[in-house]
């Protein structure tokens, strides 16, 4: 279900604190941005001696990822040496350039390459390989990865620093001609914004932290999860809060979504839909295969997996099929302090709260109190004095789309209360619930919920 937007006192502050963090990336640096150098075209360039003579040629790029550092500090080189693979620390070269690589010296001790804990290479592991840009909320493939020298303590380090997603880059390396130069900064997508999910390369921390996936909404997180592959996603997802997993999860395509609760592992999958709202969680599991279904309602704590049952015996095109069971009640003599209280323990839920259901001693349904109408009532008013003149707008469970859209339109509610036979509330289903249940393969995505 499409969370509502999350008002913002200050628009332009994100706007101008997001400036400030690019100026302090090192593509923001002149010196940096003029230094850049290609790993395609650095790939297959000679790697000489001090004197200038042939040595081999560079075959890949190891860099170190600790998981702290926003740029990762080259480690070493993979020579190609006849038909031998070796590898030259850093502290043996002298010089890297866009046309070759120069070492200090004629010798050089060099050994079979074995990858050390937390390192990479950067043509075989990242070229090509999916990585979440957080800044621009999408998934990329790098078509090119530059480096550039930056200073250091005791001299220069050379690190990655971008990331190339250009068409023409990619045509450019992938052409019948080898592709020597320097990029166009203004290309190049700074490495300090990436985050690389579902590394297949052992012993490596990718750095990525939680602040920056709390930038995002639940649709951008759905969207990522929907672009990664099998084991980006579930390295994303496991690293989102629960609640924002499942708030990302409500977000998702259907058939998508599927597909991530299926190659999840059961008792992670229930937990995840135990989590979502109830008509979202439903919306998930109809989508299963009964074997499915009935093992991930297995798998949660019995009220849950009893409440998600009793939802899926509802018809889908039927009232009790589309509304939400999340609802805050109140008796007649109950005081808006006391509720208010109650209802600041629904704040992870506010999107499907849009009033409070006063209902009698027997729990039979007496009116529906608007949030507003709360929001300017005293403490000490009762409910009873904020009970609207007019009928309370409700529908049985066995509605269809139909009869619930023409109350709403009756009556200019945004939500209408859903009651049994003995007219005590169960649910409620708000207008986008409405429209999802009339457009099921748009209305998630296109018709956002809407603070009232």
């Amino acid at each position: 279900m499409p969370a509502r937007p999350r008002l913002i006192a200050n628009p332009a502050r994100p706007i101008r604190s997001a400036r400030r963090q690019r100026q302090k990336r090192l593509l923001a640096v002149r010196s940096v941005r003029e230094s850049l150098i290609s790993l395609a075209g650095l790939v297959g360039s000679p790697a000489i001696n001090q004197a200038g003579q042939p040595i081999g040629r560079v075959a890949d790029v190891v860099a170190r990822w600790d998981g702290q550092e926003a740029y990762p500090a080259v480690t070493g080189l993979i020579l190609r040496i006849g038909g031998r693979r070796s590898f030259a620390p850093m502290d043996q070269v002298d010089e890297v350039t866009h046309q070759w690589v120069k070492f200090r010296s004629a010798r050089l001790s060099l050994d079979e390459f074995a990858r050390r804990e937390g390192e990479v290479l950067l043509g075989r592991d990242v070229l090509d390989h999916q990585l979440v840009d957080v800044d621009g909320k999408q998934v990329i493939r790098p078509a090119d990865l530059y480096l550039a020298q930056t200073p250091a303590p005791g001299g220069q380090v050379l690190r990655l620093v971008g990331v190339d997603v250009s068409a023409q880059t990619l045509l450019r390396r992938l052409g019948p001609k080898r592709w020597r130069g320097t990029p166009t900064p203004e290309r190049v997508i700074d490495w300090a914004t990436i985050r690389p999910f579902g590394s297949e390369v052992p012993n490596v921390q990718m750095r990525y932290s939680h602040s920056d996936l709390r930038r995002l909404r639940p649709g951008e997180l759905a969207d990522l999860l929907e672009d990664l592959g099998r084991d980006a996603r579930q390295e994303l997802l496991a690293s989102l809060e629960p609640e924002r997993a499942a708030d990302a999860l409500e977000e998702m395509d259907p058939e998508e979504l599927g597909a991530l609760l299926r190659e999840t592992p059961p008792e992670e999958a229930a937990a995840l839909v135990a989590r979502m709202e109830p008509d979202e969680a439903v919306d998930a599991l109809r989508d299963l295969e009964d074997v499915d279904r009935r093992e991930l309602l297995e798998h949660m704590e019995p009220d849950q997996a009893e409440e998600l049952s009793d939802l899926l015996g509802y018809e889908e095109d039927r009232a009790g099929g589309f509304m939400t069971t999340r609802l805050v009640m109140a008796t007649p003599e109950e005081t808006v302090r006391t509720v208010r209280r109650r209802l600041r323990k629904e704040k992870e839920h506010g999107a499907d709260v849009d009033g409070i259901v006063v209902v009698d001693s027997d729990g039979r349904l007496l009116g529906d109190v608007p949030l507003y109408e709360m929001a300017i009532a005293t403490n000490d008013s009762t409910f009873a004095s904020l009970l609207p003149d007019d009928d309370c707008v409700s529908v049985p469970s066995e509605a269809g789309i139909t009869e619930v859209a023409e109350r709403l339109i009756e009556t200019r509610h945004s939500s209408v209360v859903v009651v049994d036979e003995d007219r005590r509330p169960i649910g409620r289903i708000l207008a986008d619930d409405l429209l999802d249940a009339l457009l099921p393969e748009r209305g998630r995505h296109h018709f956002p919920r809407f603070l009232t």
